[in-house]
């Protein structure tokens, strides 16, 4: 059995942390480590539907992993808080 590796930043504290949001947040933590983006690009990159992507992002934002920069479109980019990858 194959244990999924999630990223570091994708468990949130206070919050019922289940498997599909923490795949969700990992693809998108993920896609915001290659570089800035906006929510549909970033719905692009990881395949996830858009929804699904700004639901996430705003819950990064309350705990302060990702940051909205600009008027609309948001671009989103990560702050550098939090726990950090293992590599």
């Amino acid at each position: 059995m194959v244990k999924e590796v999630y990223h570091p930043n994708a468990y949130l504290v206070d919050f019922r942390n289940v498997k599909p949001g923490l795949r969700a947040r990992t693809r998108i933590l993920d896609a915001l480590e290659r570089g800035s983006a906006d929510a549909k690009t970033i719905a692009k990159r990881t395949g996830l539907h858009y929804g699904v992507v700004v639901h996430h992002v705003k819950l990064l934002e309350v705990r302060e992993i990702v940051q909205r920069k600009g008027s609309r479109p948001s671009i989103w980019v990560l702050t550098g808080l939090g726990q950090k990858r293992l590599r």
